[in-house]
C-alpha cells in the first residue's frame, strides 16, 4: 500500500478492465477518483460506489478524449468538485485494430489514432491544470517493444505517446511533476480478443507463466504516483511478466 490520503486522481476510461482496478486500487491507497467513461454510465457509477464504499469520494464523468472541450470540461468539473488534481492516468483507449499494413484502412487508422490525439490534449490540459508535484501516467502497451505481425498502426498509436510523455517530462520537471508511461504484456479483460490457441503461445512464451490481471498494472501505477517514485519520470515501465 501507498499513502494518497488527500490527493486528487482522473483516471480516464476506468469503468472497466485495466482503468476499474487502477481506480480501485488508487482509492484503497486513500486517494479521491475521477472516474470516466464514454457509454456505460451505469458500470461507471457502480465503480464510483465501490470507491465510496472505501471511504473516499468519487465522480463519473462522461468523456470523449477525441473531444478536446470534453478533456478541458473534464479538469475544470474535478477541480470544482475535488478543488485540485494531483494526478491523471490516461487509459482510455478506442478499439485495438490488428491487420497487415496492407488490409490497414484509413478509418481503422484514425480511429486508434484519434485516440492518440486525444491522449496528447490530455496531457496539455494536465500541464496547465495539475497541482506542483503532481504524476501523470499514461497507459501505453509492450506492442512498442516487441515487433508484432499486423501491429503496426496500434503498436505506432502507443510509440507516440511514450514520445509526448518524454518531452513532458522534461518540460514539467521544475515543477516536480513526474511524467511516465506503463506498457503492459497481455492482459486478461474483456478487450482481449485471442483464439485459446494464440494464448496458451503466449502464456507459454511468459516467463512468469500467466497472463496479466488488471491489479498486476494497477499495482505499477500506484507504485509511480506515490512519492517513493519522485526520482522516477520520462520512464516506459514494460509490466509484462517478462515476455519482452
Amino acid at each position: 500500500m501507498v499513502n494518497l490520503a488527500g490527493k486528487t486522481a482522473i483516471v480516464t476510461g476506468s469503468s472497466r478492465g485495466i482503468g476499474r482496478a487502477i481506480a480501485l486500487r488508487l482509492a484503497g491507497d486513500g486517494a479521491n477518483i475521477v472516474v470516466t467513461y464514454h457509454s456505460s454510465k451505469d458500470t461507471a457509477e457502480k465503480v464510483v460506489k465501490e470507491i465510496k464504499e472505501k471511504g473516499v469520494d468519487a465522480i463519473a464523468l462522461q468523456v470523449n478524449v477525441r473531444e478536446i472541450e470534453d478533456v478541458r470540461q473534464m479538469f475544470t468539473k474535478a477541480i470544482e468538485h475535488f478543488g485540485k488534481v494531483d494526478i491523471l492516468v490516461n487509459n482510455a483507449a478506442g478499439k485495438n485494430i490488428f491487420k497487415p499494413t496492407v488490409q490497414m484502412t484509413p478509418e481503422e487508422y484514425d480511429s486508434m489514432f484519434d485516440i492518440t490525439r486525444g491522449v496528447y490534449f490530455t496531457l496539455q490540459e494536465a500541464a496547465k491544470q495539475l497541482s506542483d508535484s503532481g504524476r501523470i501516467v499514461s497507459i501505453s502497451t509492450g506492442g512498442t517493444s516487441m515487433t508484432i505481425p499486423a501491429g503496426g498502426a496500434y503498436a505506432g498509436s502507443k510509440a507516440a505517446v511514450e514520445q509526448f510523455s518524454n518531452s513532458l517530462a522534461k518540460e514539467l520537471g521544475d515543477r516536480k511533476i513526474t511524467v511516465n508511461t506503463v506498457a503492459p504484456g497481455v492482459t486478461d479483460t474483456d478487450g482481449l480478443v485471442l483464439e485459446q490457441e494464440q494464448i496458451d503461445q503466449l502464456i507459454n512464451q511468459t516467463p512468469l507463466g500467466r497472463l496479466g490481471k488488471p491489479n498486476d498494472i494497477a499495482n505499477v501505477i500506484a507504485m509511480l504516483v506515490s512519492d517513493d517514485a519522485q526520482w522516477i519520470t520520462g520512464q516506459n515501465i514494460r509490466a509484462t511478466g517478462g515476455i519482452i
